[in-house]
């Protein structure tokens, strides 16, 4: 498990990109780079990193379900996420 200050600081880059978000584009539209850089950086989509809504976990994430690889494979297993199950061949 991930550090809870990890997983916070995520969540903040989160809020912090989508209220950015709007001023950012119409800055790039306009090609305003010194109002840009004025912008918190965190406020930059790009400094967002992918992390397991559960454990906080940032590699072996999967996207579609917003989960790492080990939390996917516990609740796949546990019929918790519905569709998925356990191939054998």
């Amino acid at each position: 498990m991930a550090k809870e200050s990890m997983k916070a600081r995520e969540r903040k880059r989160a809020k912090m990109v989508e209220k950015y978000a709007a001023k950012r584009a119409a800055l790039k539209k306009a090609g305003d780079w010194e109002g840009l850089q004025k912008l918190p950086t965190n406020g930059s989509k790009v400094r967002m990193h992918n992390r397991c809504q559960i454990s906080g976990r940032p590699r072996g994430y999967i996207r579609l379900f917003g989960i790492s690889r080990n939390m996917f494979r516990n609740m796949a297993l546990e019929g918790k996420i519905p569709g998925v199950t356990k191939s054998s061949w």
